[in-house]
């Protein structure tokens, strides 16, 4: 089994809705360690008019994290991101170095509201890429204006958008009409992340080694590999997918 990378989590403790303590993210990444996840894009939320941790408490966390974990055997690899929920200052944000890009890349983890109306979103995202930067939509299957209107991530495929979807997702665990998706996605190599988006040691906790083999058995070890090794290997090393 490849070592997987994980781009979406909530693992730092005390910063959002994720892991509220320094215990319960140590559990997490034992869980994580138990799936085969190795690199970790830890992505606190960013959301205006909110009290958000700075980039630079971010990677002290994560550097004192994985020294906790390094203790228990977990050799993990830590980068910084944050998953940004969008507003019309983001770019400037960005600029300004108030919010964290993709392991200091060009990337950027980007989410709207599940009931964002298309044309909100598909300009947002054009606004991102316009300013610079290589938006992933988070959580693509979260959007109620994307079920079953392919035709809308294949523009935003065209306008140089990049897609994430979440694991338990493609596993079922939010319903059929969203594991329908997801299939359809994958089935046309529209996806170039599948992640996490841990937040909790139990119905949101890291699980990927069942959706890893899940993928290679139904559409290919070359694809799995993709959209959680190699592909994140991209974001790593700011290099184009």
């Amino acid at each position: 089994m490849i070592k997987l990378t994980d781009i979406h989590s909530h693992i730092l403790p005390g910063v959002d809705d994720g892991a509220k303590n320094t215990e319960t993210s140590l559990v997490m990444l034992q869980k994580a360690w138990e799936e085969g996840i190795r690199r970790i894009i830890v992505t606190p939320h960013y959301k205006p008019m909110h009290h958000n941790v700075s980039p630079e408490s971010m990677k002290k966390m994560a550097e004192k994290l994985h020294s906790e974990a390094s203790k228990q055997g977990m050799e993990f690899e830590f980068f910084t991101g944050n998953e940004i929920y969008y507003h019309s200052e983001v770019v400037n944000g960005l600029d300004e170095g108030k919010i964290c890009t993709m392991a200091d890349s060009e990337y950027v983890l980007i989410e709207f509201h599940p009931m964002d109306e298309y044309e909100y979103i598909r300009n947002g995202i054009y606004r991102v890429i316009a300013g610079g930067y290589r938006p992933i939509l988070a959580h693509i299957e979260r959007y109620a204006c994307i079920l079953n209107k392919e035709e809308r991530v294949e523009e935003l495929l065209q306008m140089g958008c990049y897609i994430q979807m979440n694991a338990s997702s493609i596993m079922g665990k939010f319903g059929f009409s969203t594991k329908q998706l997801c299939k359809k996605l994958l089935k046309y190599g529209m996806v170039h992340f599948v992640a996490t988006d841990a937040h909790d040691t139990a119905k949101r906790s890291p699980q990927l080694h069942d959706c890893a083999k899940y993928i290679s058995k139904r559409y290919g070890e070359e694809y799995m590999r993709q959209l959680l090794y190699h592909n994140p290997q991209c974001i790593i090393q700011n290099e184009y997918i």
